[in-house]
């Protein structure tokens, strides 16, 4: 146990669940005080109760500027502060182009970018209040980097947030927060049990170097890298934890390369 968290306030969005609560949890490991806000807010009752005494469990709907600011009043009320921001919640969708309904579209952009930013300048407003610093990790997505079916809103929506991250960077570096992105490939979390297939699971078999769906455990260590003090002077940056996924170019298995070689 090394304690490269001791003493932080952080906050995890979306954090009842999947690659948000694995991220709480090591955090906690790692001596932070964690607050899980999530949209179930028994769930995230239930998550942070599962961390202990220093963890606190709150709702939020981080398209509501309302519930965003009340969530914030409450941390500060809480703990005086805010260290650390894993800036995690968001909503899926896989709608082809000629499908996705205005009505579709404006949700995910409100949740996944607009939701993002009005917490990260929250957080990021009580950082430099406090004047220390601080850590803020925004959850983009391979969706965002490259072409994808049915990924219109979604992947529109993680794009501009890595831009965001960007401008987010070069503003914030005078009040020493690092901002940083994590992009997840595919996470083998309890939703992708669900809603992947055999085929869609093939698919990513045949594309990801690694061969293999990551874990949430696997992103909550990145996580727990791009918060702590070895990840200073880490600034602006995307960070893909993907197997290997956006790197990759064509592939061959071992025996067939070797066919083709001779």
């Amino acid at each position: 146990m090394t304690r490269r968290l001791d003493g932080k306030v952080a906050l995890v969005t979306g954090g009842a669940r999947g690659i948000g609560y694995a991220t709480a949890q090591a955090f906690a490991r790692e001596w932070a005080r964690v607050v899980i806000a999530d949209l179930n807010v028994a769930g995230a009752q239930d998550a942070a109760a599962s961390l202990g005494e220093q963890a606190m469990g709150l709702g939020v709907d981080v398209a509501d500027p309302a519930s965003v600011t009340a969530m914030i009043e409450a941390i500060i009320a809480r703990f005086g502060r805010i260290d650390i921001l894993f800036n995690n919640a968001g909503i899926g969708a896989n709608t082809p182009f000629l499908e996705t309904r205005l009505e579709d579209w404006n949700r995910i952009l409100g949740v996944n970018l607009t939701g993002a930013f009005m917490v990260a300048q929250g957080c990021a407003r009580e950082m430099v209040r406090v004047g220390e610093g601080g850590k803020i990790v925004n959850i983009a997505s391979l969706s965002g980097q490259r072409g994808a079916n049915g990924r219109a809103a979604y992947g529109s929506a993680k794009a501009g947030l890595e831009l965001l991250t960007k401008v987010m960077a070069v503003e914030l570096a005078p009040y020493r927060i690092n901002v940083n992105n994590l992009a997840p490939g595919a996470i083998e979390t309890d939703i992708a049990k669900v809603m992947h297939d055999e085929a869609t699971r093939a698919a990513y078999g045949r594309l990801i170097p690694m061969t293999r769906y990551g874990t949430p455990e696997e992103i909550a260590d990145a996580a727990v890298f791009l918060c702590s003090d070895e990840a200073r002077y880490v600034h602006g940056h995307t960070l893909n934890v993907d197997g290997g996924f956006r790197e990759a170019g064509l592939m061959f298995k071992p025996d067939a390369a070797m066919q083709r070689a001779g």
